[in-house]
């Protein structure tokens, strides 16, 4: 029982970054490899706070997505005036310029010896050092988190911020100021990621910045593909996937001697089988051909609205998400 509650906890954890990666990657068109960074700014900023002036969970968690925040910002204001595979290219730079800061300021951080004794989480009194109330916990983060960004997508925010990642250049030309609303989308992403940084150190009371490298960045964005972008739900189905099938692939009978590899080569073989069969995630649907690419956007000078005509000509929903814009 204590192994299953592990699981969903670490579950829990990575559905929430997950989701804070989609806002940027998925909503944004940014894709990102410094979240694993970001997660680890959280849990040190959590870890040094509690251990060091022993402040309480309710007073860490602010201040470290507040950091967390404006390191994106600071990294913001370079990253994005690239675009594509430049922008990830910085993002690379960034997480790599992380770690290493976490792995060789010895004096604050302890380097590779890592710090041990984070203490557990008490809200008013209530010491949370169970897994069945920890767990509880990281659902209702799950949930607030999942709710917030749900009504963040589906505003006026959330609809340029899907144009800007179709048509960066229409968009603009719209009037929409779309460097600001970058800005704002890939900082408020890494401030998410800081709370399950934070739950993560309590949870484990260790961290070491082997818990933060680059294939964490990659694991994060991969539950985002697998899930769907922007598909909130999907990451959640997506998480649950990928923390349980290695789990599942230790109870599959093999010599001991080939173990591991070729828990790795099923692992590998069943990732690639699910891209080629949901390449739109497992919420997405199916790999089938969308007839949009076949069609031209159209202005209605009637309506005052832009109209998306598939290759019949028949309007369809726009694809830019901006409703009842003027010239």
């Amino acid at each position: 029982m204590e192994y299953l509650l592990h699981l969903f906890i670490l579950i829990g954890i990575y559905t929430m970054l997950a989701q804070s990666l989609n806002l940027s990657a998925g909503f944004g068109g940014m894709v990102s490899l410094a979240h694993a960074g970001f997660y680890g700014v959280g849990a040190y900023t959590a870890a040094l706070l509690a251990i060091n002036y022993q402040m309480p969970f309710l007073l860490t968690l602010p201040i470290a997505m507040f950091l967390s925040g404006l390191l994106a910002l600071v990294v913001s204001a370079i990253a994005l005036r690239t675009v594509n595979d430049y922008f990830i290219i910085c993002t690379l730079g960034i997480q790599v310029v992380v770690f290493s800061l976490m792995n060789n300021l010895m004096t604050l951080t302890r380097g590779p010896l890592g710090i041990p004794g984070i203490p557990s989480i008490s809200i008013f009194g209530y010491l949370i050092n169970n897994k069945t109330a920890f767990l509880a916990m990281t659902i209702l983060f799950v949930i607030l988190i999942f709710y917030l960004l749900k009504r963040l997508t589906g505003s006026s925010f959330g609809r340029t911020l899907r144009a800007l990642s179709e048509d960066e250049i229409f968009t603009q030309s719209l009037g929409k100021n779309v460097y600001l609303t970058k800005v704002v989308a890939f900082t408020f992403s890494a401030m998410i990621a800081a709370i399950p940084g934070v739950l993560y150190a309590h949870y484990i009371s260790y961290i070491d910045p082997t818990s933060f490298t680059i294939d964490e960045s990659i694991f994060i964005l991969s539950i985002v593909i697998i899930g769907g972008m922007r598909n909130l739900w999907g990451s959640i189905i997506a998480t649950g996937f990928l923390v349980l099938l290695p789990e599942a692939l230790r109870f599959v009978g093999m010599p001991s001697v080939i173990a591991a590899n070729m828990r790795q080569i099923i692992y590998g073989g069943i990732l690639i089988f699910v891209m080629f069969k949901y390449s739109k995630g497992f919420v997405g649907g199916k790999n089938n051909r969308d007839k949009k690419n076949d069609g031209v956007l159209k202005w209605s000078p009637l309506k005052k609205k832009y109209f998306f005509l598939d290759k019949n000509h028949q309007p369809e929903k726009m694809s830019l998400y901006i409703k009842n814009t003027r010239r």
